[in-house]
């Protein structure tokens, strides 16, 4: 592949414009960080070693992390990595009160979510569904229809989030060249009794409270543990729509000798929901003009529910060696529930009779009442080493490791069909539905067990002192049983990149590595598409200064993908499963930049941007209901006048969004529209005492109303302009 390959075809096309912007944003920021690093190293003339631990509590509210082990298992700066990376620092998390992994995944660069309902968000990356979400590197494979709460897990139990965009099948085997999304928990790090305490109010009755606390569990401390628990109830802008959230974790660090430590925990997450809408209030008349419904209304019924349960134990056991090597060995257990009672409208309704037609010719279904229930079960076990070695006179690094993972799915379906008759005038429809007299559970047909065993390496060489090659490649055996079928896949995925240090503070690479992804999607006769194949390419620049505390990157990507599952705006009537295609020569290209850490000790800053194009072979837009151009600003500033104060704020943007929806009675495809638009936040710290802080968020200030859900089904309100104020107490 030729670097002319990268280049998007049109001149002036939106990938261009960003890339040209992308490359002022990283000049601009780059210049700041010069400027800022000179004034900085005539400063630190001046200290002396004492100021070691002001210097590592000033990088602990950092919104970068210097050291990562994202992309390749190497604990490596984030300019070693040949990919795109993105983390989300604690201390970023606090000021935006980022609180879900779904608020995390909305604010990182290059990511956007679609929106099913309230309770369930799938989230994108180039153009590809994310499908894998990892906690401490063992990753547990996403179903979009049976969205179980990944991306609700609550961020009081975690350090930080870890981002790699494009093809990640060196970590994680299979999965599409969209992102891996890593977790990485908190642990137990310190001697002393410490903690950290915190309440919050907010819109719509909304309220929080964690408590994170720390102690020595030995006399030495080299027993330490750490718990954190804390309980959230709300309601929302959408009428009788509630939920609350409880969550406990407990683990226990323990240093067996100098070199070994053992980390023990368990992690325990429940989430009920309150009369959730099913997949968005409907969106059309019959004539082809659309619903204007309220951002408050809401189809559910009172007795509709969606609940769901997370328990999770782990163990981790490392050992390091006085040549530099180390052992890491993970294990999980993970249980995950789903008990849900839901109603479903998704049908055409005519603009004076209130009466409703279906997208199928032949069918007078305009939706229907399910009653499900499952159960994800993940046991898995990861063991890898990683160290120097020297050859040919130079000392480069090794990574190799194992991995067998068994997820177990079960899902229990029970299903009826609604008519326009029953449902009446959906004009006068006030979420008075009656309650189905449900017929027994059966197994859904995606129920299935899932194994894989996997045996991966790469290897750090390092040609001369500004160039570097990092080679591996992971070897997987992936087996699949369903009520109807088994698969089993054997793959090799190659992995390649290149970094040259071609100035002080800047590093050159590319990297290379291909696709396996076996698919949940179904076609119209119920069949599991065949796996998607393909090749993925990454270029580009990136710094960092002040020892990393401040990064940036620009980077330009190329996917090349076979058998693409897309979706046809349409639903299987027998099933309730949605029907989807493989698409061949989907082509996503375009570029990414971001700048992230400390411009200064007063001055965070996040500040990235995507533009990319896919379509298919046909030259049609490939899942177009995402934004192709998005940028995302959020900075924070303490006053040097009035050091307790800290303010900031940010900005997201998206360009316009489209999805093709077959029509009532089966005649042609209408398209849902979203023009582009800005959600503006605000937020501003007061620190009374050295423990004792006060905080205030503004979220969607100029209360832009948005759809987020132009895909298959009804529309879903993003949410209004809304408000917290909380208060925390360290010790």
């Amino acid at each position: 592949m030729s670097f002319s390959d990268l280049r998007v075809r049109k001149p002036g096309s939106a990938p261009q414009r960003a890339l040209r912007l992308s490359l002022l944003a990283v000049m601009v920021a780059s210049g700041i960080a010069q400027a800022a690093e000179t004034t900085n190293t005539e400063q630190t003339l001046n200290v002396d070693a004492s100021a070691n631990a002001d210097q590592q509590q000033q990088a602990a509210q950092d919104y970068s992390v210097p050291v990562t082990r994202a992309g390749t298992k190497m604990a490596l700066t984030a300019r070693d990595i040949p990919q795109s990376v993105s983390i989300v620092s604690k201390q970023r998390m606090q000021d935006q009160q980022l609180q879900s992994l779904n608020d995390v995944l909305k604010n990182t660069t290059g990511i956007h979510g679609v929106s099913s309902d309230m309770d369930r968000t799938n989230y994108y990356s180039r153009g590809f569904l994310i499908d894998n979400y990892m906690v401490d590197g063992i990753p547990t494979a996403f179903a979009s229809r049976w969205n179980l709460g990944d991306a609700q897990s609550d961020m009081a139990l975690y350090e930080r989030v870890e981002v790699v965009r494009g093809a990640t099948g060196l970590l994680t085997g299979p999965g599409n060249p969209s992102a891996s999304i890593n977790m990485v928990r908190k642990h137990a790090d310190s001697k002393e009794f410490t903690g950290d305490v915190s309440a919050s109010y907010g819109s719509w009755n909304k309220q929080r409270y964690v408590a994170d606390l720390s102690a020595p569990l030995s006399p030495e401390g080299n027993v330490r543990g750490r718990l954190v628990a804390g309980y959230e109830d709300k309601n929302s802008f959408i009428e009788r729509y509630g939920a609350d959230k409880k969550f406990v974790y407990g683990v226990v660090d323990a240093d067996l000798t100098d070199s070994t430590k053992l980390s023990v925990g368990y992690e325990f997450t429940q989430v009920n929901t309150d009369s959730p809408m099913w997949s968005g209030s409907p969106r059309w008349y019959t004539d082809g003009s659309q619903i204007k419904a309220r951002r408050g209304y809401n189809t559910a019924p009172d007795w509709a529910y969606n609940n769901k349960e997370n328990k999770k134990v782990f163990v981790n056991l490392q050992q390091n060696f006085d040549n530099g090597w180390n052992i890491t060995l993970n294990g999980t257990h993970n249980e995950m529930f789903l008990d849900s009672k839901q109603l479903y409208i998704d049908g055409f309704f005519d603009k004076t009779t209130g009466a409703g037609s279906s997208s199928y010719a032949g069918y007078p279904v305009i939706g229907g009442t399910g009653y499900n229930t499952g159960k994800r079960k993940v046991d898995a076990v990861d063991a890898f080493a990683s160290g120097p070695y020297e050859l040919l006179g130079r000392q480069h690094e090794l990574m190799i490791g194992v991995n067998y993972s068994r997820q177990d799915n079960k899902y229990y379906s029970s299903w009826e069909n609604i008519s326009s008759a029953e449902l009446g005038n959906f004009n006068n429809y006030n979420g008075d539905f009656p309650e189905s007299n449900w017929d027994p559970r059966e197994p859904a047909s995606d129920t299935q067990l899932v194994r894989q065993k996997s045996a991966y390496l790469a290897t750090r060489i390092s040609l001369a002192d500004p160039l570097h090659v990092i080679l591996g490649a992971r070897y997987t055996n992936w087996n699949r049983q369903t009520l109807s079928e088994e698969m089993e896949k054997n793959n090799i995925t190659p992995y390649g990149g290149v970094i040259w240090d071609f100035y002080d503070n800047w590093s050159a690479y590319a990297s290379y590595t291909s696709v396996f992804q076996p698919q949940d999607y179904q076609d119209a006769s119920g069949a599991f598409l065949a796996p998607v194949i393909g090749k993925n390419y990454e270029a580009g620049v990136k710094s960092d200064w002040f020892n990393s505390r401040l990064t940036t990157s620009i980077s330009v990507f190329r996917t090349e993908l076979d058998n693409v599952g897309e979706a046809t705006g349409q639903t299987n009537p027998e099933t309730g499963n949605a029907i989807y295609v493989g698409k061949s020569g989907v082509v996503s290209r375009g570029v990414e930049f971001e700048v992230n850490g400390a411009v200064t000790d007063n001055w965070q800053m996040t500040f990235g941007g995507t533009s990319y194009v896919a379509e298919d072979r046909e030259g049609e837009n490939y899942n177009s209901q995402l934004p192709r151009t998005s940028f995302n600003l959020f900075t924070s500033y303490r006053l040097p006048m009035l050091d307790q104060l800290t303010l900031g704020g940010g900005v997201t943007w998206q360009s316009k969004t489209y999805g093709d929806i077959g029509g009532p009675d089966g005649e042609g495809t209408w398209r849902a529209r979203q023009g582009s638009y800005s959600v503006v936040d605000l937020f501003a710290r007061y620190d009374v005492t050295k423990n004792v802080s006060l905080q205030a968020n503004i979220n969607n200030l100029f209360d832009k109303e948005y759809d987020t859900n132009v895909s298959n089904g009804g529309i879903v309100y993003g949410d209004p302009r809304n408000f917290s104020v909380s208060a925390s107490y360290r010790f």
